[in-house]
């Protein structure tokens, strides 16, 4: 019969370009790094309401590579590079590097000027660190961090490839849309800086949101820690908000990025998340 000839051509015919797009899009992979550690001594001042009084805690400061298809975002960049293979006792806290990110992105074929983006939760010392060994990524950082990071001093030397103009930025003044595919997004999440940002990561697995400095121990989330050394409480508390909320609406994986039991949720480096 006529219908089953035509039927049997229609059903021969490629599925078209939108659903071959749909086949060749590639798994998004998502790979932690060891960035350094920070034995902090007096974690009071992580509690405006003096929660954490006298207590001490050893946090991880961790990096991440995401990968989507032939492009790479590098999502904070741990201590200082020069920290490598030693520790430094420093303003309350214990700062240690085993690795840089240089030879660990090696291990899995990459080069420096092979990063795409890097983006920066903020501009503190320890997700800044080893920022300047990558000057041909465009630095993705909130405009109103990286306002800051050119008058201060100790931020202007981190990120001097940018400062300078020498390399490209792309100052964010909300969230954003990373590789314009959906697959990975800055969240703008004010209170920590002035610009702070997290990141949400659509892995095939689930949905994975990196936190920034939004928290540093999950134990903050029940408590609504909020550091003395934030730069706007109010903002503070909506941002923890918003982050939940998302986290429960999309059922994400929440990865708080110094809190080691967080971190130990993702697969050990070169092993990665897909």
């Amino acid at each position: 019969m006529k219908w089953v000839g035509a039927l049997s051509v229609l059903l021969s015919v490629p599925a078209g370009p939108i659903a071959a797009a749909e086949a060749a899009r590639p798994a998004v992979e998502l790979y932690r790094l060891d960035c350094g550690t920070i034995a902090v001594k007096n974690l009071g001042e992580f509690s405006d309401t003096y929660l954490y009084s006298g207590e001490t805690k050893t946090l991880v400061a961790s990096c991440y590579l995401i990968r989507n298809g032939e492009q790479l975002l590098l999502w904070d960049t741990g201590l200082d590079g020069d920290l490598a293979g030693t520790s430094k006792d420093s303003d309350g806290y214990v700062n240690s590097l085993k690795e840089r990110i240089v030879p660990q992105l090696s291990r899995i074929g990459l080069k420096p000027d092979d990063i795409d983006f890097i983006g920066l939760s903020h501009y503190h010392f320890d997700h800044i660190g080893q920022a300047a060994d990558f000057p041909e990524a465009t630095l993705l950082i909130g405009k109103k961090d990286f306002d800051v990071a050119k008058v201060w001093k100790p931020a202007q030397a981190r990120l001097a490839p940018w400062v300078s103009g020498r390399s490209k930025v792309r100052e964010l003044t909300g969230d954003s849309d990373v590789f314009g595919d959906g697959k990975v997004t800055v969240l703008s999440l004010p209170g920590h800086t002035e610009g702070h940002q997290a990141l949400l990561v659509r892995l095939a697995s689930g949905p994975v949101l990196l936190s920034g400095d939004q928290y540093h121990f999950a134990d903050q989330i029940k408590n609504r820690g909020v550091p003395a050394f934030n730069t706007d409480r109010a903002e503070t508390l909506a941002s923890m908000d918003r982050f939940d909320r998302i986290a429960e609406n999309l059922h994400a994986k929440i990865i708080i990025q110094h809190d080691p039991a967080d971190v130990a949720k993702l697969p050990i480096f070169p092993q990665a998340a897909r």
